[in-house]
């Protein structure tokens, strides 16, 4: 049998489709450089306005303007207000039957998510209804930490030690899905077996792997 007993889950990029594929959509559609969104955030990467929003220390209008001020220093016009537009991604099916098998073989599930203030719900969906999914995806967890209530965001050690306070569980029990490969380090720094997402299919395989158990 594996040696983990618990998984926990980054939620958008995991659960759901990438915000990334969103954000490239809508750089086509306003003629920008393609990750145009994701270089403006990565600049001052812990002090600029989408770092801000997901510590909730700014609301969502203060972020429209603070990104329309960084994007243009990168030389283009994109308001803050049409990347919160695009954030919620399409549940992975896949996922979310993966947390049923995973709750029913008794591993313990959590999720970490950094999100902002904006939408409804901690998937920051922009309608009742992906609200409603979102919140029946998150009643499976036996913890959920959003970074803009908490006022933490990943990569930030921290987070992760919350997680495992709060579950008591050594991280060497855990197992650590992201899409990012910044905040898989420090789970791993921690002592969780990480794995960074690529796609639905290879995030099961890998976790299928990990744990000993079929899950795809």
């Amino acid at each position: 049998m594996s040696r983990y007993t618990h998984v926990i889950f980054d939620f958008g990029g995991v659960i759901t489709a990438s915000p990334f594929e969103a954000f490239n959509r809508l750089e086509d559609e306003r003629g920008l450089p393609r990750d145009f969104v994701r270089r403006v955030n990565a600049a001052d990467p812990d002090g600029n306005a989408w770092a801000k929003f997901e510590r909730a220390e700014i609301d969502a209008a203060t972020f429209d303007r603070l990104f329309a001020e960084e994007a243009s220093r990168f030389g283009h016009a994109l308001e803050g207000e049409a990347v919160l537009a695009v954030l919620a991604g399409a549940v992975r099916p896949a996922m979310v039957a993966a947390l049923d098998t995973l709750k029913a073989s008794g591993i313990t599930i959590g999720c970490i998510t950094n999100n902002v203030p904006s939408g409804r719900g901690a998937g920051m969906a922009r309608s009742e209804e992906m609200a409603r999914e979102v919140a029946a995806i998150m009643a499976r967890f036996d913890h959920v930490i959003e970074s803009s209530k908490v006022g933490v965001r990943k990569p930030d050690p921290r987070i992760y030690q919350m997680m495992c306070e709060a579950l008591d569980v050594a991280p060497a029990a855990c197992v650590y899905l992201d899409d990012l490969g910044i905040n898989c380090k420090p789970a791993a720094g921690l002592g969780m077996h990480a794995i960074k997402v690529t796609s639905g299919e290879q995030a099961l395989a890998d976790l299928s792997a990990a744990l000993e158990m079929e899950l795809a």
